[in-house]
């Protein structure tokens, strides 16, 4: 006899479900059920992985989703067609929208219509009510049965006797179902600690809230021959052949209304590129790009995808004419369309891109483009997108958030019954790279007994729930633009911010269904370009804009090839500036590679070493065929982008673009779907028939492997080139506006406001304090005796003082200057907490004197009402003693975050001394291999995931910065000092190579208590 589960959930089923989809489906293959449905409950989100997951492991996925009702029955709703598939879509988005993010609101009344063409079950709650049957019975479903799970209950049998008289009484026909939470007996203990989390209680109170045995998951067809009768099983399984609908038919439109009535859109996506083409070559374009535009168009108009890229035109046209600096990304958005119609500005002339990255017919699906605007506009172009589409037909994509493990240390933590304070502790001392092994020394370190049974529960349970997806969150800016309702073709549900809605797919999910999705981005770095430029041009008193910078420019490549970058687009990182001396960059295309290769994937594969060798003349350069020359010629023999190894695939192998492509969108997501042998077996063999060598094929192999997950693709990084090119340019030539555009645009990129400060001051720029008298709420530029720019504080860097109260003091400045911190309070409208911020921060020195008497002034402010408004009483001024310096330095810190003064180490440069402690500027004058000893602020850790544990650390002193490699064993011995300082002594080996200076750390000593109540924190990365 066989069996179609028809009601099972995954993980998607937040807190409920305990097994991926993947897995209940792989085990429902495995028992040899005839098909499977995935139930979660008021929701699809979950359901493309699981068919993705029914594709790999050959068996039947039927759709569906359960409904539960507070009387604690449930309705499941399986999708037989398209049109019933809509229809539940359409419920489960009324649901959700009508209620607050991460629940829904359903009535009885809501089942009651448009709901025809789909296929019901009812599931009795832990009392049969007859009446709710009766309800169901009623409802104008296509069909409707009795839903019947044998759990092994005390019960069971009773309860299918009541299912059965209900059903003859009502004529609803009874089945089988498992209602199955997790694929294997032993995820019982996950599911009970799901529970008590989802309860906020703990394991042992959980109660009858849990499930009474372990017997919901997917049980082998022998047992469930012994538990069902024979009709239930029946009956699931022609269900089942009534249920035909697959994710694969799914149908899709885009938008049309971006068309003239009077033309196809062929013809409209025609006229606008030759449009784009005469501005781009106004004196003729070259031939090979003229091919590559027919070539493309021809492809886009058999495709139909001309919708995709006008709608994603008419995003970046709007854009630019309300002055938003936008930047297309992708080997789409890097076509030669795409730059004809402005939506990049990479000249593809200038780069080799591969077309069947682009699109293919094989794949048949739409390319993919990215547009970064600036961060801090981006909010006006997605109003753009909801203005003209809609909300009905425009929403943003979702992002799955998944347990990380400190999060899942905490709630299995709280939900095994540990301390609170035990395991908030826990969470705080691991490092993102423990992984379940470092538990256990950590919960030693904290008194407990790592081998008791608690404790093993505790790195079993982690280790099974790290991944879970724990709620939906909103993309950070992939938006899903559709012709009709995006209701009928996927749930939409409210975000956690006002008037976001969101669909419940993730991007991943978007691109294996092949639905269009537009990635609206936030980059701060246009942020800060545009606001350099602007800042540039007062100051000259001339337009300057992002064309006039000169390109090629020597003295910007011999600051790059220095490794002088900070702040840099794309090579700002430790990791970045020690590249660049060796690289030693002198065009734009080796920006490109600069970009590209400090990435997992080149470093994983190998190629960083033997393309620098090869680059510097010290390896010859060879290529495994006349072919592969073509492919790897401009990267000296090495690939280093993900399209030169989807070339290899289709030069050395024989793949079609389509088929390279699916392996890197394979691999890319290798554990959402399976494995790659097929593929390996493919390439193998192509490359054998063409004459390769098995050791070659392997290697090629091993390459995809590395690219596909982390390789970079050549049409991203020629995109971030060009910015990283602007912003190196800027930093060289105007460094005052350069970093002034980067605080006026922070919080982004890889450094805080004091790092950022405190480099310029070393490259000459001199700054100025906020002051109430002439600080703007951004940074400005004043002239200095010289005509020179130096840079004025804006009142954005003081902290607790609102934009709104700055423009509020700006403008009654305008009128007459303030007189005293009295009148500034009353004519700016500040409140004394404003007053506070101010005076905290020392920008009310020219009105009151030093910062101890400012804060005096400002705790006198006084509002008062009617006639008496304006006025104040004369107080006899206190003879406060000024600051020291170290206070000075302290409150700076607390209230600006950064300080004109001296840098804090200046002040312990005697202590260091004593302690024969080597300042950051004198490193580069001592030998490698010398014992050295350094100090200085963290301000950055690092530890790669291609880094074999090695965690990379910068120390800043008043000097500058000293570059530090800590190998694990260091880590191990010295964790607490190496992770939780802010201020350090090492001891180590000094290394020095091609410009660039390390130590390799081998004593780590915490000095933080010598920084007093100094607020400095250092920013961590992967």
């Amino acid at each position: 006899m066989a069996y179609a589960e028809l009601l099972a959930c995954s993980n998607f089923t937040f807190q409920h479900g305990a097994a991926h989809a993947l897995e209940m489906v792989r085990r429902a293959r495995e028992l040899g059920y005839t098909a499977i449905a995935i139930a979660d409950e008021c929701t699809f989100s979950g359901i493309v992985r699981a068919h993705e997951a029914a594709l790999e492991a050959g068996i039947k996925l039927i759709i569906g989703s359960q409904f539960r009702f507070a009387q604690g029955d449930r309705v499941v709703l399986l999708a037989p067609t398209q049109n019933a598939y809509s229809q539940i879509c359409e419920l489960i988005s009324r649901a959700r929208r009508a209620s607050v993010k991460g629940a829904y609101t359903l009535t009885r009344e809501d089942f009651t219509q448009g709901l025809q063409d789909t296929i019901g079950l009812w599931v009795a709650g832990a009392v049969i009510d007859p009446a709710q049957a009766r309800w169901f019975a009623a409802l104008p479903l296509q069909s409707r049965h009795l839903a019947f799970t044998h759990a092994l209950a005390q019960d069971s049998r009773r309860r299918l006797e009541t299912l059965s008289a209900l059903g003859c009484e009502l004529a609803l026909p009874l089945v089988a179902v498992g209602d199955a939470h997790y694929h294997i007996r032993n995820r019982r203990p996950l599911h009970d600690v799901l529970t008590a989390i989802r309860l906020k209680t703990t394991v042992d109170k959980i109660g009858r809230s849990g499930l009474p045995n372990g017997e919901l998951h997917l049980r082998p067809l022998v047992t469930l021959r012994k538990l069902y009768p024979p009709a239930l099983l029946a009956a699931s399984v022609q269900i089942a052949a009534r249920c035909e609908f697959s994710l694969k038919t799914l149908h899709y439109e885009y938008p049309e209304e971006l068309v003239p009535k009077n033309l196809s859109a062929s013809e409209h996506l025609r006229n606008l590129t030759e449009q784009g083409l005469q501005r781009r070559w106004p004196q003729g374009m070259p031939a090979s790009v003229r091919a590559q535009i027919e070539r493309e168009l021809v492809l886009i108009k058999e495709l139909k995808f001309e919708h995709y890229f006008l709608t994603v035109e008419d995003i970046a046209r709007h854009a630019r004419s309300i002055g938003i600096l936008c930047q297309g990304r992708g080997s789409a958005a890097n076509s030669a369309v795409c730059y004809a119609l402005g939506v990049t500005a990479v000249d593809p002339a200038r780069v080799a891109m591969l077309f069947e990255r682009f699109i293919s017919k094989e794949r048949h699906e739409p390319p993919d483009i990215d547009i970064d605007f600036e961060h801090q506009r981006r909010e006006e172009v997605i109003q753009y997108i909801y203005a003209k589409y809609g909300r009905h037909r425009a929403a943003l994509a979702a992002t799955v958030i998944t347990y990380r493990r400190r999060m899942a240390v905490r709630d299995v933590g709280k939900a095994l019954g540990l301390p609170p304070d035990v395991v908030d502790a826990l969470s705080k001392s691991l490092q993102w790279f423990d992984g379940s092994g470092g538990i256990p020394a950590q919960l030693l370190k904290l008194g407990f007994d790592p081998a008791s049974r608690i404790a093993q529960y505790l790195v079993a349970l982690v280790a099974q729930i790290v991944g879970f997806p724990r709620h939906l969150s909103q993309h950070v800016g992939g938006f899903v633009i559709s012709q009709h309702p995006l209701s009928t073709l996927v749930p939409v549900e409210n975000a956690a911010m006002p008037d976001r809605t969101i669909i419940q797919w993730d991007k991943e999910d978007l691109e294996a269904l092949g639905l269009l999705k537009v990635d609206c981005l936030a980059l701060g770095m246009l942020s800060a370009i545009r606001r350099a430029l602007e800042l540039k041009s007062q100051f000259d008193g001339r337009a300057f804009s992002l064309q006039d910078i000169p390109a090629e420019d020597p003295a910007t490549y011999d600051m790059l090839c220095r490794g002088d970058s900070t702040g840099v687009f794309q090579v700002e990182s430790r990791a970045q500036m020690t590249m660049l001396p060796r690289l030693k960059p002198r065009t734009y295309y080796d920006l490109v590679i600069q970009v590209a290769i400090i990435r997992p994937g080149p470093i994983q594969g190998g190629m960083v070493h033997p393309f620098l060798r090869r680059r510097q003349g010290l390896e010859a350069v060879s290529y495994p065929s006349a072919e592969l020359e073509r492919v790897l010629k401009r990267t000296f023999g090495v690939p280093l982008f993900q399209e030169q190894v989807m070339e290899i695939a289709m030069v050395a192998a024989g793949f079609s673009g389509g088929e390279a492509d699916k392996v890197r969108r394979s691999m890319a997501a290798w554990q959402r779907r399976g494995g790659l042998t097929q593929f390996r077996d493919q390439l193998l063999a192509g490359m054998r028939e063409r004459g390769y060598t098995d050791v070659f094929a392997e290697q090629i192999y091993n390459q995809i492997l590395g690219f596909g997950s982390y390789g970079f693709p050549e049409s991203h990084a020629a995109s971030f080139a060009l910015l990283a090119y602007a912003s190196s340019w800027l930093r060289c030539h105007e460094h005052a506006a350069f970093v002034s555009g980067l605080l006026n645009s922070w919080p982004m990129g890889f450094y805080a406001p004091a790092q950022l400060v405190n480099d310029a001051r070393r490259n000459h720029v001199v700054f100025r304090p906020v002051d109430v008298q002439v600080s703007d709420w951004d940074c400005t530029l004043e002239a200095n005796e010289q005509g020179r720019p130096e840079v004025r504080l804006g009142l954005r860097m003081v902290a607790g003082f609102a934009e709104a109260q700055a423009l509020s003091l700006v403008s009654a400045r305008a009128a007459t200057a303030f007189d005293s911190a009295e009148d500034l309070a009353h004519r700016g409208q500040l409140n004394r907490r404003a007053m506070q911020a101010l005076a905290q921060a020392d920008a009310l020195r020219s009105l009151s004197g030093h910062r101890h008497a400012a804060q005096w002034s400002a705790i006198g402010v006084e509002h008062l009402p009617g006639v008496l408004a304006g006025a104040s009483q004369r107080e006899s001024r206190l003879d406060l003693p000024e600051p020291s310096e170290g206070e000075e330095i302290v409150a700076d810190y607390r209230s600006v975050s950064l300080t004109l003064k001296r840098h804090p180490l200046a002040l312990l440069r005697g202590k260091l001394e004593r302690l024969r402690v080597t300042c950051a500027a004198q490193l580069t004058q001592l030998r490698t291999g010398r014992q050295v000893r350094v100090a200085g602020i963290i301000t950055h850790r690092q530890r790669p995931e291609t880094a074999s544990g090695v965690v990379f650390m910068s120390l800043e002193d008043e000097t500058g910065i000293s570059n530090l490699i800590v190998w694990p064993s260091v880590q191990r011995s010295q964790r607490q000092a190496v992770f939780a300082s802010t201020l350090i002594v090492v001891q180590g080996e000094l290394q020095h190579e091609m410009g660039v200076v390390h130590v390799i750390a081998q004593k780590v000593r915490d000095y933080s208590p010598w920084l007093g109540r100094l607020d400095t924190r250092s920013r961590d990365f992967r």
